[in-house]
């Protein structure tokens, strides 16, 4: 989804040309900068440690496009070398996508996106539910056993506000137009209308990943 088609309602963003084929790809030739992938002016920070190269993938909860990329990411993450550090953004591209960015690091600061992480995005395409606001989140949450008390508490905490306020400033830095979008090093930017498909950003991002363990 574009920045566009959020303003026109998820029902619109089905029309977003993100499971197309890109001409060049169909030829069979290297991705190009500027066509398959942008490279940055101005490097965005990364987290990973030395000696490994992070990815980003930029998501929201409530986009289709996230929630059908979404198995596809997990298999190619499982094939990631160690050399590769994958962490996921939630982008706030208005005010109101901010619940959900800490409903994320409020499972995440309590260890619990690896269970629930996936039923969020479940909750809210097969189930249909709206989990736009606090307290619909914090039921929910309530619902898969954990105790409301202290999401709550994550949720509004000040370390929750800050990595989302920073998850902000990444998604500007890599100038993030829609997702499900995909940053490398702090360099690279990629997404699906660029790449012509999801598939093939993840095509981009094996190349781009060769190309900064090769010095480039």
């Amino acid at each position: 989804m574009d920045r566009r088609e959020f303003a026109a309602g998820a029902g619109a963003a089905l029309a977003w040309g993100a499971w197309g084929v890109s001409p060049a790809w169909a030829q069979g030739k290297p991705p190009v900068a500027g066509t398959d992938y942008q490279v940055l002016e101005q490097r965005a920070a990364v987290e990973a440690a030395p000696g490994r190269i992070e990815v980003v993938e930029f998501f929201w909860y409530s986009c289709p496009h996230c929630n059908a990329f979404e198995p596809r990411l997990n298999d190619w993450i499982g094939r990631l070398p160690k050399d590769v550090a994958m962490r996921r953004v939630p982008v706030a591209f208005r005010d109101d996508f901010v619940p959900q960015q800490r409903l994320h690091y409020a499972l995440e600061a309590m260890g619990l996106l690896p269970r629930l992480h996936g039923l969020v995005f479940a909750a809210i395409h097969a189930e249909k539910l709206r989990l736009a606001k606090g307290d619909e989140i914090a039921d929910w949450v309530a619902r898969q056993g954990v105790d409301k008390a202290k999401f709550v508490e994550q949720y509004n905490s000040f370390s929750v506000n800050t990595k989302a306020t920073r998850a902000t400033q990444l998604q500007n830095a890599y100038k993030v137009e829609g997702v499900p979008a995909l940053g490398v090093a702090g360099r690279f930017y990629t997404d699906g209308s660029m790449a012509g498909s999801m598939d093939r950003a993840l095509q981009v991002v094996d190349f781009l990943l060769a190309q900064v363990r090769a010095g480039r």
